[in-house]
Protein backbone atom coordinates (compact mmCIF):
# COMPACT_ATOMS: atom_id res chain seq x y z
CA UNK A 1 0.00 0.00 0.00
CA UNK A 2 1.39 3.45 -1.18
CA UNK A 3 1.90 5.94 1.67
CA UNK A 4 -0.54 9.13 1.77
CA UNK A 5 2.33 11.69 0.74
CA UNK A 6 3.68 9.48 -1.80
CA UNK A 7 0.15 9.69 -3.35
CA UNK A 8 -0.46 12.87 -3.08
CA UNK A 9 2.73 13.89 -4.63
CA UNK A 10 2.15 11.39 -7.60
CA UNK A 11 -0.94 12.60 -8.25
CA UNK A 12 0.13 16.25 -7.85
CA UNK A 13 2.80 15.45 -10.77
CA UNK A 14 0.11 15.19 -13.52
CA UNK A 15 -1.66 18.78 -13.07
CA UNK A 16 -0.34 22.37 -13.93
CA UNK A 17 -2.47 25.65 -13.67
CA UNK A 18 -5.17 25.79 -16.20
CA UNK A 19 -4.45 28.60 -19.05
CA UNK A 20 -5.88 31.75 -18.25
CA UNK A 21 -9.24 33.66 -19.14
CA UNK A 22 -10.07 37.73 -18.70
CA UNK A 23 -13.60 38.07 -16.92
CA UNK A 24 -14.97 41.19 -15.88
CA UNK A 25 -14.36 42.57 -12.72
CA UNK A 26 -18.11 41.49 -11.25
CA UNK A 27 -16.85 37.57 -12.55
CA UNK A 28 -13.92 37.73 -9.87
CA UNK A 29 -15.36 36.65 -6.72
CA UNK A 30 -13.70 32.92 -5.56
CA UNK A 31 -11.50 33.08 -8.95
CA UNK A 32 -7.17 33.04 -8.68
CA UNK A 33 -5.69 35.58 -10.46
CA UNK A 34 -3.39 34.58 -13.36
CA UNK A 35 -1.10 37.38 -13.04
CA UNK A 36 -0.44 40.47 -10.32
CA UNK A 37 -2.74 43.12 -10.29
CA UNK A 38 -1.21 46.46 -10.14
CA UNK A 39 -2.96 49.83 -9.43
CA UNK A 40 -3.85 52.23 -12.42
CA UNK A 41 -4.75 55.28 -10.62
CA UNK A 42 -2.88 56.79 -7.19
CA UNK A 43 -5.57 56.33 -4.21
CA UNK A 44 -5.88 59.09 -2.96
CA UNK A 45 -5.03 61.14 -5.68
CA UNK A 46 -4.34 64.09 -3.52
CA UNK A 47 -4.22 64.85 -0.36
CA UNK A 48 -7.38 64.92 1.18
CA UNK A 49 -9.13 65.41 5.13
CA UNK A 50 -10.23 62.67 6.69
CA UNK A 51 -12.53 64.54 8.79
CA UNK A 52 -14.97 67.13 8.54
CA UNK A 53 -13.83 70.46 9.86
CA UNK A 54 -11.62 73.14 8.54
CA UNK A 55 -8.61 73.16 6.55
CA UNK A 56 -5.86 75.31 7.77
CA UNK A 57 -2.14 76.17 8.33
CA UNK A 58 -0.62 74.23 10.95
CA UNK A 59 1.39 77.64 12.21
CA UNK A 60 -1.80 79.07 12.84
CA UNK A 61 -3.33 77.36 15.15
CA UNK A 62 -0.19 76.38 16.93
CA UNK A 63 -1.40 78.80 19.80
CA UNK A 64 -4.81 78.50 20.95
CA UNK A 65 -7.66 80.21 21.01
CA UNK A 66 -7.34 81.71 17.65
CA UNK A 67 -9.88 83.00 14.99
CA UNK A 68 -9.33 82.51 11.46
CA UNK A 69 -11.04 84.01 8.38
CA UNK A 70 -12.93 81.79 6.55
CA UNK A 71 -12.08 82.06 2.69
CA UNK A 72 -14.31 78.83 0.95
CA UNK A 73 -16.04 75.61 1.09
CA UNK A 74 -14.77 72.79 -0.03
CA UNK A 75 -17.22 69.59 -0.35
CA UNK A 76 -15.80 66.12 -1.59
CA UNK A 77 -15.98 66.14 -5.41
CA UNK A 78 -14.76 69.68 -5.55
CA UNK A 79 -11.40 71.91 -4.86
CA UNK A 80 -11.09 75.24 -3.42
CA UNK A 81 -9.02 77.60 -6.55
CA UNK A 82 -7.11 80.02 -4.56
CA UNK A 83 -4.33 79.37 -2.24
CA UNK A 84 -4.89 79.35 1.83
CA UNK A 85 -3.15 82.33 3.32
CA UNK A 86 -1.96 82.97 6.39
CA UNK A 87 -4.89 84.19 9.01
CA UNK A 88 -6.90 82.27 6.75
CA UNK A 89 -9.47 78.88 6.71
CA UNK A 90 -11.63 76.86 4.16
CA UNK A 91 -14.52 74.76 5.41
CA UNK A 92 -14.15 71.23 4.17
CA UNK A 93 -15.68 67.98 4.62
CA UNK A 94 -14.22 64.32 4.71
CA UNK A 95 -12.72 62.99 1.30
CA UNK A 96 -12.38 66.80 0.16
CA UNK A 97 -9.01 67.47 -1.54
CA UNK A 98 -7.07 70.16 1.01
CA UNK A 99 -6.55 73.92 -0.49
CA UNK A 100 -3.02 74.66 -1.68
CA UNK A 101 -0.76 75.77 1.09
CA UNK A 102 -2.90 74.19 3.96
CA UNK A 103 -1.38 71.40 5.56
CA UNK A 104 -3.39 70.48 8.69
CA UNK A 105 -6.95 69.84 9.55
CA UNK A 106 -9.19 70.94 12.79
CA UNK A 107 -12.63 69.65 13.52
CA UNK A 108 -15.28 71.07 13.81
CA UNK A 109 -15.94 69.76 17.15
CA UNK A 110 -12.59 71.66 18.44
CA UNK A 111 -14.05 74.99 16.63
CA UNK A 112 -17.21 77.68 16.72
CA UNK A 113 -17.98 79.23 13.54
CA UNK A 114 -19.25 83.31 13.45
CA UNK A 115 -19.71 84.58 10.54
CA UNK A 116 -17.46 84.86 8.23
CA UNK A 117 -14.87 83.79 11.06
CA UNK A 118 -14.30 80.40 13.03
CA UNK A 119 -12.48 80.54 16.34
CA UNK A 120 -10.23 77.69 17.05
CA UNK A 121 -9.69 76.08 20.63
CA UNK A 122 -7.67 73.31 19.32
CA UNK A 123 -3.99 72.97 18.40
CA UNK A 124 -3.70 70.81 14.97
CA UNK A 125 -0.26 70.24 13.57
CA UNK A 126 0.82 69.34 10.66
CA UNK A 127 -0.50 66.33 8.89
CA UNK A 128 -3.39 65.73 11.00
CA UNK A 129 -6.45 64.55 9.56
CA UNK A 130 -4.65 64.87 6.57
CA UNK A 131 -4.83 61.28 4.02
CA UNK A 132 -1.49 62.22 1.96
CA UNK A 133 -1.59 61.22 -1.69
CA UNK A 134 -0.56 57.92 -2.38
CA UNK A 135 -1.92 56.64 1.23
CA UNK A 136 -3.60 53.43 -0.05
CA UNK A 137 -1.93 52.63 -2.83
CA UNK A 138 0.21 54.46 -5.86
CA UNK A 139 -0.49 54.12 -9.50
CA UNK A 140 1.70 50.70 -10.89
CA UNK A 141 1.89 49.43 -7.63
CA UNK A 142 1.00 45.74 -7.47
CA UNK A 143 -1.76 45.23 -4.69
CA UNK A 144 -3.21 42.09 -5.65
CA UNK A 145 -0.37 39.04 -6.59
CA UNK A 146 -0.98 36.01 -9.16
CA UNK A 147 -1.94 33.04 -6.94
CA UNK A 148 -4.54 34.72 -4.46
CA UNK A 149 -8.08 33.71 -4.22
CA UNK A 150 -10.36 37.07 -4.82
CA UNK A 151 -12.93 37.93 -1.80
CA UNK A 152 -15.56 40.14 -1.91
CA UNK A 153 -12.60 42.64 -0.17
CA UNK A 154 -10.47 41.81 -3.04
CA UNK A 155 -13.09 43.11 -5.15
CA UNK A 156 -13.89 46.44 -3.82
CA UNK A 157 -9.51 46.62 -3.70
CA UNK A 158 -9.48 45.88 -7.85
CA UNK A 159 -12.50 47.94 -8.01
CA UNK A 160 -10.98 50.87 -6.14
CA UNK A 161 -7.65 50.12 -8.23
CA UNK A 162 -9.49 51.11 -11.76
CA UNK A 163 -9.43 46.97 -12.68
CA UNK A 164 -12.47 46.27 -14.56
CA UNK A 165 -11.04 43.49 -16.63
CA UNK A 166 -9.23 40.20 -14.67
CA UNK A 167 -6.81 37.96 -15.79
CA UNK A 168 -7.59 34.72 -13.92
CA UNK A 169 -7.09 30.84 -14.31
CA UNK A 170 -9.79 29.34 -15.96
CA UNK A 171 -11.80 27.14 -13.49
CA UNK A 172 -11.16 23.21 -13.26
CA UNK A 173 -14.00 20.82 -14.59
CA UNK A 174 -14.25 17.96 -13.27
CA UNK A 175 -16.53 14.99 -14.48
CA UNK A 176 -18.24 12.90 -11.67
CA UNK A 177 -19.30 9.24 -12.23
CA UNK A 178 -20.94 7.29 -9.55
CA UNK A 179 -21.12 3.23 -10.20
CA UNK A 180 -23.43 0.32 -8.55
CA UNK A 181 -26.57 -1.69 -9.04
CA UNK A 182 -27.27 -1.02 -5.88
CA UNK A 183 -27.62 2.92 -5.87
CA UNK A 184 -30.02 5.44 -6.83
CA UNK A 185 -30.43 9.32 -6.76
CA UNK A 186 -32.60 10.93 -3.84
CA UNK A 187 -36.27 10.74 -4.75
CA UNK A 188 -35.90 7.43 -6.93
CA UNK A 189 -38.21 5.11 -6.60
CA UNK A 190 -35.66 2.09 -4.89
CA UNK A 191 -35.70 -1.55 -4.94
CA UNK A 192 -35.80 -3.55 -1.56
CA UNK A 193 -31.81 -4.09 -2.22
CA UNK A 194 -30.37 -0.61 -2.88
CA UNK A 195 -29.86 2.42 -1.12
CA UNK A 196 -29.89 6.37 -1.74
CA UNK A 197 -26.42 7.95 -3.37
CA UNK A 198 -25.46 10.94 -1.61
CA UNK A 199 -21.08 10.84 -3.56
CA UNK A 200 -22.34 12.44 -6.80
CA UNK A 201 -24.29 15.26 -4.92
CA UNK A 202 -22.02 15.61 -1.65
CA UNK A 203 -18.95 15.55 -4.32
CA UNK A 204 -20.79 18.09 -6.61
CA UNK A 205 -20.87 20.55 -4.04
CA UNK A 206 -17.47 19.95 -2.46
CA UNK A 207 -15.88 21.06 -6.06
CA UNK A 208 -18.56 24.13 -5.92
CA UNK A 209 -16.91 25.18 -2.86
CA UNK A 210 -13.35 24.60 -3.95
CA UNK A 211 -14.14 27.00 -7.45
CA UNK A 212 -14.26 24.26 -9.96
CA UNK A 213 -16.94 23.32 -11.92
CA UNK A 214 -18.45 19.65 -11.21
CA UNK A 215 -20.29 17.39 -14.61
CA UNK A 216 -22.30 14.69 -12.31
CA UNK A 217 -22.09 11.94 -15.60
CA UNK A 218 -24.90 10.29 -13.39
CA UNK A 219 -25.00 6.57 -12.28
CA UNK A 220 -23.43 3.83 -14.09
CA UNK A 221 -24.60 -0.08 -13.05
CA UNK A 222 -22.58 -2.78 -13.13
CA UNK A 223 -22.40 -3.97 -16.69
CA UNK A 224 -18.61 -3.27 -18.13
CA UNK A 225 -20.96 -1.50 -21.23
CA UNK A 226 -22.20 1.21 -19.17
CA UNK A 227 -19.41 2.28 -17.52
CA UNK A 228 -17.55 2.47 -20.55
CA UNK A 229 -20.24 4.71 -22.37
CA UNK A 230 -20.94 7.21 -19.11
CA UNK A 231 -16.86 7.56 -18.88
CA UNK A 232 -16.58 8.28 -22.56
CA UNK A 233 -18.28 11.54 -22.11
CA UNK A 234 -15.85 12.89 -19.57
CA UNK A 235 -13.59 13.78 -22.70
CA UNK A 236 -12.78 17.62 -22.31
CA UNK A 237 -12.72 17.58 -18.84
CA UNK A 238 -9.90 17.98 -17.12
CA UNK A 239 -10.21 15.22 -14.37
CA UNK A 240 -12.57 12.87 -14.06
CA UNK A 241 -13.81 11.44 -10.68
CA UNK A 242 -15.45 8.07 -10.25
CA UNK A 243 -17.36 6.86 -6.92
CA UNK A 244 -17.32 3.06 -6.32
CA UNK A 245 -15.69 0.10 -8.21
CA UNK A 246 -12.58 0.75 -7.11
CA UNK A 247 -11.41 -2.32 -5.01
CA UNK A 248 -10.67 -5.87 -6.93
CA UNK A 249 -14.31 -7.52 -5.90
CA UNK A 250 -16.14 -9.46 -8.90
CA UNK A 251 -18.68 -6.27 -9.30
CA UNK A 252 -15.99 -3.53 -8.81
CA UNK A 253 -15.28 -2.69 -12.62
CA UNK A 254 -13.53 0.57 -12.89
CA UNK A 255 -10.34 -0.77 -13.41
CA UNK A 256 -11.57 -3.97 -15.51
CA UNK A 257 -13.86 -1.94 -17.67
CA UNK A 258 -12.32 1.05 -18.19
CA UNK A 259 -9.01 -1.22 -18.69
CA UNK A 260 -10.51 -2.10 -22.14
CA UNK A 261 -10.79 1.61 -23.21
CA UNK A 262 -7.14 2.50 -22.32
CA UNK A 263 -7.06 3.10 -18.53
CA UNK A 264 -3.34 3.01 -17.37
CA UNK A 265 -3.27 2.66 -13.14
CA UNK A 266 -0.88 4.46 -11.54
CA UNK A 267 -1.74 2.92 -8.12
CA UNK A 268 -4.71 1.96 -6.65
CA UNK A 269 -4.28 1.11 -2.85
CA UNK A 270 -3.77 3.74 -0.22
CA UNK A 271 -2.27 3.05 3.48
CA UNK A 272 -4.85 5.18 5.05
CA UNK A 273 -8.59 4.85 6.95
CA UNK A 274 -11.30 5.62 6.00
CA UNK A 275 -10.20 5.23 1.82
CA UNK A 276 -7.29 2.30 1.15
CA UNK A 277 -9.26 1.46 -2.12
CA UNK A 278 -8.57 4.56 -4.41
CA UNK A 279 -7.46 4.69 -7.78
CA UNK A 280 -5.15 6.75 -9.92
CA UNK A 281 -4.29 6.77 -13.52
CA UNK A 282 -5.36 8.10 -16.69
CA UNK A 283 -7.82 7.07 -19.47
CA UNK A 284 -6.84 8.39 -22.52
CA UNK A 285 -5.93 12.29 -22.15
CA UNK A 286 -7.76 12.29 -19.16
CA UNK A 287 -6.66 11.78 -15.58
CA UNK A 288 -8.84 9.17 -13.55
CA UNK A 289 -9.49 9.70 -9.43
CA UNK A 290 -11.44 6.83 -8.36
CA UNK A 291 -12.81 7.33 -4.87
CA UNK A 292 -14.20 4.84 -2.94
CA UNK A 293 -17.79 3.85 -2.83
CA UNK A 294 -18.22 4.50 0.74
CA UNK A 295 -19.73 7.97 1.08
CA UNK A 296 -17.32 9.25 4.51
CA UNK A 297 -14.40 7.12 2.60
CA UNK A 298 -14.99 9.41 -0.51
CA UNK A 299 -15.12 12.71 1.01
CA UNK A 300 -12.13 12.23 2.90
CA UNK A 301 -10.01 10.85 0.37
CA UNK A 302 -11.48 14.39 -1.68
CA UNK A 303 -10.24 16.88 1.12
CA UNK A 304 -6.84 14.53 0.79
CA UNK A 305 -6.48 13.77 -2.80
CA UNK A 306 -8.80 15.73 -4.96
CA UNK A 307 -8.55 19.28 -3.53
CA UNK A 308 -4.79 19.18 -4.16
CA UNK A 309 -5.44 18.61 -7.40
CA UNK A 310 -7.91 20.96 -7.99
CA UNK A 311 -6.17 23.79 -6.34
CA UNK A 312 -2.65 22.92 -8.68
CA UNK A 313 -5.26 23.50 -11.55
CA UNK A 314 -6.52 26.72 -10.27
CA UNK A 315 -3.00 28.37 -9.62
CA UNK A 316 -2.86 27.75 -5.52
CA UNK A 317 -0.73 26.09 -3.74
CA UNK A 318 -1.83 22.73 -3.58
CA UNK A 319 -1.50 21.43 0.22
CA UNK A 320 -2.35 23.44 3.16
CA UNK A 321 -0.33 22.43 6.33
CA UNK A 322 -2.69 20.91 8.97
CA UNK A 323 -3.74 23.16 12.04
CA UNK A 324 -1.86 22.55 15.74
CA UNK A 325 -4.64 21.26 17.93
CA UNK A 326 -4.45 19.33 21.63
CA UNK A 327 -6.25 16.25 22.09
CA UNK A 328 -9.24 16.08 24.43
CA UNK A 329 -9.37 12.70 25.71
CA UNK A 330 -6.50 9.93 25.18
CA UNK A 331 -6.16 7.35 21.76
CA UNK A 332 -4.74 4.40 21.65
CA UNK A 333 -1.57 3.45 19.44
CA UNK A 334 -2.14 3.12 15.52
CA UNK A 335 -1.65 0.67 13.59
CA UNK A 336 -0.08 0.88 9.70
CA UNK A 337 -2.59 3.02 8.18
CA UNK A 338 -3.02 6.62 8.55
CA UNK A 339 -6.29 7.65 9.82
CA UNK A 340 -8.23 10.43 9.87
CA UNK A 341 -10.58 10.80 13.00
CA UNK A 342 -13.75 13.23 12.81
CA UNK A 343 -13.75 15.24 15.39
CA UNK A 344 -15.44 18.28 17.16
CA UNK A 345 -13.34 21.10 17.25
CA UNK A 346 -13.24 23.91 20.12
CA UNK A 347 -11.58 26.60 21.38
CA UNK A 348 -10.66 27.50 24.74
CA UNK A 349 -10.55 31.45 26.51
CA UNK A 350 -6.90 31.47 25.49
CA UNK A 351 -7.17 30.53 21.80
CA UNK A 352 -5.68 27.07 22.09
CA UNK A 353 -7.92 24.52 19.64
CA UNK A 354 -9.01 21.15 20.97
CA UNK A 355 -9.95 18.56 19.33
CA UNK A 356 -12.03 15.62 20.63
CA UNK A 357 -12.69 12.93 18.04
CA UNK A 358 -16.04 10.85 18.05
CA UNK A 359 -15.67 7.26 20.03
CA UNK A 360 -17.35 5.43 17.00
CA UNK A 361 -15.13 6.16 13.87
CA UNK A 362 -17.15 3.45 11.52
CA UNK A 363 -16.77 4.99 7.89
CA UNK A 364 -20.74 3.87 7.24
CA UNK A 365 -21.53 6.91 9.72
CA UNK A 366 -21.84 10.07 7.01
CA UNK A 367 -23.64 12.03 9.89
CA UNK A 368 -20.53 11.84 12.17
CA UNK A 369 -18.90 13.88 9.49
CA UNK A 370 -21.33 16.13 8.73
CA UNK A 371 -21.34 16.97 12.75
CA UNK A 372 -16.96 16.97 12.89
CA UNK A 373 -15.44 20.25 12.39
CA UNK A 374 -11.88 18.75 11.84
CA UNK A 375 -9.82 15.64 11.18
CA UNK A 376 -7.08 14.42 13.61
CA UNK A 377 -4.62 13.17 11.83
CA UNK A 378 -2.14 9.69 13.50
CA UNK A 379 0.53 8.70 11.60
CA UNK A 380 0.96 5.59 10.72
CA UNK A 381 2.43 3.33 13.81
CA UNK A 382 2.08 6.40 15.88
CA UNK A 383 2.07 5.82 19.58
CA UNK A 384 -0.50 6.12 21.69
CA UNK A 385 -1.52 9.34 23.19
CA UNK A 386 -2.75 11.10 26.12
CA UNK A 387 -5.05 13.49 26.95
CA UNK A 388 -3.53 16.68 25.91
CA UNK A 389 -0.92 15.72 23.67
CA UNK A 390 -0.50 18.17 20.59
CA UNK A 391 -2.00 16.56 17.40
CA UNK A 392 -2.59 17.65 13.19
CA UNK A 393 -6.04 18.64 12.71
CA UNK A 394 -6.88 19.18 9.21
CA UNK A 395 -10.63 21.38 9.35
CA UNK A 396 -13.14 20.39 7.29
CA UNK A 397 -14.74 23.87 6.05
CA UNK A 398 -14.21 22.64 2.53
CA UNK A 399 -16.62 19.56 3.46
Amino acid sequence: MLAVAEAQARILEVFRPLPAEVLPLTQGLGRVLSQDLSARVTQPPAAVSAMDGYAVRADDVAKVPVTLQVVGTVPAGQHFAGRLQAGQAVRIFTGAPLPEGADAIVIQEDTTAEGECVTVREASPAGRYVRAAGLDFKAGEPCLRAGRRLTARDIGLAAAMDRPWLSVHRRPRVALLATGDEIVMPGEPRGPDQIVSSNALALSAFLEAQGAEAINLGIAGDRAEALQDMASRAEGADLLVTTGGASVGEHDLVQSALGARGLVVDFWRIAMRPGKPLIFGRLGATPLLGLPGNPVSALVCALIFLRPAVRRLQGLEPIEPPLAARLKGPLAANDRRQDYLRSKVSRDERGQLWAEPFQRQDSSMLRLLAEAQGLVVRAPNAPALASGADVPLLPLDGL
